[in-house]
C-alpha cells in the first residue's frame, strides 16, 4: 500500500534526510536507534499518557462551531488545542521528548522558538522533571513575543537573544544546533517541530499524533464516523499540521489543506510561504523546500506571526505537496488578523496568530453543506495581543 509516512531510511519521498556536521553524527545515530524502542515501550506509553491526561488535560474538545458553519455552509468543528497546558500542541511535543531525553540519561535541555509557544511548553516540562534548560529565541521575537519571555524565565529557563540574520526563529534554531555541537553528550536538544534531521520528523509527527487520534474517536462519537472529509491546520515547521493529519495521511476519502504565512503577500518580498516560493534544499539538517536566492543563500522570510516565519518547511508536508496529497493555500497579514477577529466575535475563541492562518483559508475554500471539516486552532491568542490591539485600533476606531 502507498504510504505517505517516513521511510526506513528517514525520508519522505526524496524529502529529509540527516544533513549533519560530524560532531553531531553520534548523538543523531543514537536518538534513531533510541526514539522507536523508546516510544513503542509500554512503560513510556504509561507515563506518557498519563501526563497527558493529568498534566496537559487532554483529551482537548473537538467543538462543534455552529455560527462558522452557518457562515461557511458546512458542518466545521473546532479542535481545541489552545485548551492544552500552556495554551498550544507544543506541551504534547515537548512532554514526550523530554520523557525519551530522561531514559537516554541526558541531563541538559536546549530548544529553539519563535513565538514562544515551543520555548514555554519546554521550559514548563524542564520545571516538572528539574532539568537545565536553555531556549534561543530570535531578538525581533524576544521583543514581540515579551510575554512568553517572562513566562520562560519565571519557569527557571535560560532565554539567549540571538542577534543574527533577521533575529527569528531561523536564527534561533542556528544557534540552538551550534549549542549542541558544544554539548553533544550531555545535551538533548527538542525540537520544536517536523524539521532538522531524522528522526526529528517523525518523532514529533508521532507525538503529536495524539491530536488525529482523538479526532477519530471524538467524530465517531459525535458524528458516527471516525473521518472528516476535510482537515485544515496552519504549517509553519509543521507539528501541529502533521499531528491533525496522521492517523489520515493515508486515507485519500480526507481533503488535506495546510495554511502557510503569506505575510504581506506572496510577491512582496516579505512572506513565509515557502511551499509557493522554495525550492529544494537543505536546511537545518533536512532535505526539504527552502526560501532562497540563485546562489543557495536562505531568504529572509517574513510574517506577523513569529511562529510562522521559518524560510524551511518540515519534509512531510514537502512531500504531500509534491505527491498532490495536499492542498496549501498561502494566508497573508491582513486575511490572518480579520479571520482572528472573525473566530472570536462568531464564537467566543481568540486564537494564536499561527491558528488564524488556518481559520484564513475559510473564505478561499468551496464547501458542500454537508461536509465535515475539522479544522485545528493550534494555540490561544494571549501572546498576540500587541499585534490584535494594534490591527483592532487601526480597523475597528
Amino acid at each position: 500500500m502507498k504510504t505517505y509516512q517516513v521511510d526506513e531510511n528517514g525520508y519522505y519521498g526524496e524529502f529529509g534526510g540527516a544533513y549533519i556536521p560530524e560532531i553531531l553524527h553520534q548523538c543523531v545515530m543514537d536518538l534513531q536507534k533510541a526514539y522507536l524502542e523508546v516510544l513503542n515501550s509500554e512503560s513510556f506509553k504509561m507515563e506518557y499518557a498519563q501526563l497527558l491526561r493529568d498534566y496537559v488535560g487532554r483529551p482537548s474538545p473537538l467543538y462543534y462551531a455552529k455560527r462558522l458553519s452557518e457562515k461557511y455552509g458546512c458542518r466545521m468543528y473546532l479542535k481545541r488545542e489552545d485548551l492544552d497546558h500552556t495554551g498550544a500542541h507544543k506541551i504534547n511535543n515537548t512532554v514526550g521528548q523530554i520523557l525519551l531525553a530522561r531514559r537516554m540519561g541526558k541531563t541538559r535541555i536546549i530548544a529553539e522558538t519563535g513565538a514562544g509557544q515551543h520555548g514555554v511548553a519546554t521550559a514548563t516540562v524542564c520545571a516538572l522533571m528539574n532539568m537545565e534548560c536553555i531556549v534561543y529565541m530570535g531578538k525581533t521575537d524576544v521583543e514581540r513575543q515579551h510575554i512568553n519571555v517572562q513566562k520562560m524565565k519565571m519557569l527557571g529557563a535560560t532565554v539567549i537573544p540571538v542577534i543574527s540574520g533577521n533575529m527569528t526563529l531561523k536564527d534561533a534554531t542556528n544557534e540552538a544546533i551550534r549549542d549542541w555541537c558544544c554539548h553533544p553528550v550531555d545535551t538533548f536538544y527538542i525540537i520544536g517541530s517536523t524539521v532538522g534531521p531524522h528522526p526529528y520528523p517523525d518523532m514529533v509527527a508521532r507525538l503529536q499524533s495524539v491530536i488525529s487520534k482523538e479526532i477519530r474517536e471524538q467524530l465517531l462519537e459525535k458524528e458516527g464516523r471516525d473521518y472528516p472529509d476535510t482537515l485544515i491546520a496552519c504549517v509553519g515547521g509543521g507539528s501541529n499540521a502533521a499531528g491533525t493529519i496522521y492517523h489520515y495521511i493515508d486515507d485519500e476519502r480526507v481533503r488535506l489543506i495546510l495554511a502557510e504565512a503569506g505575510g504581506k503577500g506572496i510577491d512582496s518580498g516579505m512572506s513565509a510561504a515557502t511551499i509557493q516560493l522554495g525550492r529544494k534544499g537543505i536546511i537545518h539538517g533536512a532535505r526539504t523546500l527552502v526560501m532562497q536566492n540563485e546562489d543557495g543563500q536562505i531568504e529572509e522570510p517574513y510574517s506577523v506571526s513569529a511562529g510562522l516565519d521559518y524560510p524551511g518547511i518540515g519534509p512531510v508536508h514537502a512531500n504531500l505537496v509534491a505527491a498532490k496529497r495536499a492542498t496549501v493555500l498561502a494566508v497573508d497579514d491582513d486575511e490572518a488578523l480579520e479571520a482572528a477577529f472573525e473566530l472570536t466575535r462568531l464564537e467566543g475563541i481568540i486564537p494564536a496568530l499561527e491558528s488564524a492562518h488556518a481559520l484564513g483559508t475559510l473564505p478561499k475554500i468551496k464547501f458542500c453543506p454537508d461536509e465535515l471539516v475539522v479544522l485545528t486552532v493550534s494555540g490561544r491568542g494571549d501572546k498576540d495581543m500587541d499585534a490584535y490591539i494594534t490591527y483592532f485600533n487601526q480597523k475597528y476606531k
